[in-house]
C-alpha cells in the first residue's frame, strides 16, 4: 500500500473506519478557541454542537481542549506579557475556570453534561496511575458524560509536562482504547509543503502509514498561540496508528468540519490505522513513558533486537548514558545514534556500566549479585 492514498479509495477507506468508531477523541487547540477578544464563542458553539450531536448518536466522545493560558491572558489583560513560569502557571489557573464555565454554558444548550479532568504527564506514567485514569474515564463516557481534558499547566513543571495537547490527545485515544483521533487546528490539514512558503504545497487527504516522507511534509508550521505545530500532530497520529487508531487532521474553525468528516466528505487529512497494532502495555511503554537514559548498542545486539525478537544482554551494551535506577524506560540506540528500541531495564545505570559488554555468566562476578540475566526482557522490550 502507498503512504498515499487515490481520493477515492482513501475515501472508501476512512468511511469504513469512521462508520465503525463508536469512541472518539477531538482535540482543539488555542489558535482555533481564542480571537483577537479571547475565547471566541461562536467556534465553542459549533464545536458543541458537533459534539453533542455525536454524543445523541451513541457515540462516546472526549474533548482535549487547549486555551487556559490564552483565555487567561485575556482575562487577566496579559495579552502582550512575556511570562515567567510561575506567571504562566497562575494565568492558566484563572484561565481554566473560565475555559470551563464557557463550555459548561454552552454544552447546557445542547443538553450534554460535561466533566474536567486535569492531568500531567506523571498521571500516566506509573502504570497503577495510568489504569485509574482509564477507569474514571471510561465511567464518565458510561454516564454519559463528555469528559474535557486539559493539561494542568498550574502545576507542570518541564519534567512532568506532555509538551503538547496533541500528545496529551494521542496518549488519551490509546489510554481508552478510542476508534478516532480528531484534532482540529487553523489549518486544512497536512500539506505537502508548508502552504505559507510554497505556492504549490498540495493537502494530502489520506496518509496510509506516517513515515519518514510524511514526517517531511509536516515541516515546522506552527501557530502563534498554541505550543504544537503540525509535525506534532503527525507525531501524534503516528502514536495513534500503532495502537491500531484512526486519525484526522481539519480546519477547526471550519463550521460544520466534524458533521463533514463524518459524512464522509473529502475534507482535512485522514490517517489509517498500522496493519499491526502493539499491545497496550508495550505501547505505554514505547509512547507514554518519557525514556531517562539511553544505552548504546553494538551491531549483533541491534540485529538480535530488531530482527530476532530477542532480549537485551548485557554482551552488546557499549555505552550507558544518563543516570536511572531499575525499571526506569530507557532507549537502545546504534552507534549512529538512531534510535532501535525502548524498554525497561532490569539494573540500575551504574550496573549496567559495570556490565556492559560482559557475558551474562559475568554479572555476579562484576556486580556480586545477580538480579536477571538480561538487562532489558523481550516482554518489557518495544522495537522501534
Amino acid at each position: 500500500m502507498t503512504i498515499q492514498l487515490s481520493l477515492a479509495e482513501g475515501l472508501a477507506l476512512r468511511k469504513g473506519y469512521l462508520g465503525k468508531a463508536r469512541r472518539v477523541v477531538v482535540k482543539v487547540g488555542s489558535a482555533v478557541l481564542t480571537g483577537s477578544s479571547g475565547l471566541d464563542r461562536s467556534v465553542m458553539e459549533n464545536l458543541a454542537r458537533q459534539l453533542a450531536a455525536l454524543r445523541h448518536d451513541g457515540r462516546e466522545v472526549i474533548l482535549v481542549s487547549s486555551g487556559a493560558v490564552a483565555a487567561g491572558r485575556r482575562k487577566l489583560g496579559l495579552s502582550q506579557k512575556k511570562l515567567a513560569l510561575r506567571e504562566k502557571q497562575a494565568v492558566a489557573a484563572a484561565g481554566q475556570s473560565h475555559l470551563m464555565r464557557t463550555y459548561e454554558d454552552i454544552f447546557a444548550g445542547f443538553d450534554q453534561k460535561v466533566a474536567q479532568v486535569l492531568l500531567t504527564h506523571d498521571d500516566l506514567s506509573h502504570r497503577d496511575r495510568y489504569l485509574n485514569v482509564r477507569n474514571t474515564l471510561l465511567t464518565l463516557l458510561e454516564w454519559g458524560l463528555i469528559p474535557i481534558i486539559n493539561e494542568n499547566d498550574t502545576v507542570s513543571v518541564e519534567e512532568l509536562r506532555f509538551g503538547d495537547n496533541d500528545t496529551l490527545g494521542a496518549m488519551i485515544t490509546n489510554l481508552i482504547e478510542a476508534d478516532l483521533f480528531v484534532v482540529l487546528t487553523d489549518v486544512a490539514g497536512l500539506y505537502t509543503a508548508n502552504p505559507i512558503t510554497d505556492p504549490s504545497a498540495a493537502l494530502v487527504t489520506n496518509v496510509a502509514k506516517v513515515n519518514a516522507e510524511v514526517e517531511a511534509m509536516a515541516g515546522s508550521l506552527t501557530s502563534s498561540l498554541g505550543t504544537g505545530g503540525m509535525r506534532s500532530k503527525v507525531t501524534a497520529a503516528k502514536t495513534v496508528a500503532a495502537r491500531g487508531g484512526c486519525s484526522f487532521i481539519g480546519p477547526g474553525r471550519q463550521g460544520n468540519v466534524l458533521d463533514e468528516l463524518f459524512a464522509g466528505e473529502s475534507v482535512g487529512t485522514f490517517f489509517l490505522p498500522a496493519q499491526a497494532k502493539l499491545q497496550s502495555r508495550k505501547h505505554w511503554i514505547a509512547f507514554t513513558l518519557k525514556p531517562q537514559g539511553e544505552l548504546v548498542l553494538d551491531e549483533g545486539a541491534c540485529r538480535a533486537l530488531s530482527s530476532g525478537g530477542k532480549s537485551l544482554l548485557p554482551s552488546g551494551i557499549v555505552e550507558v548514558r544518563g543516570r536511572f535506577g531499575v525499571g526506569a524506560a530507557v532507549q537502545c540506540l546504534n552507534r549512529g545514534g538512531q534510535p532501535v528500541a525502548v524498554g525497561l531495564v532490569n539494573y540500575r545505570a551504574v550496573e549496567i556500566e559495570l556490565i556492559k559488554g560482559a557475558h551474562t555468566e559475568r554479572i555476579e562476578e562484576l556486580l556480586g549479585y545477580k538480579d536477571s540475566d538480561e538487562v532489558i526482557h523481550r516482554d518489557n522490550l518495544v522495537v522501534l
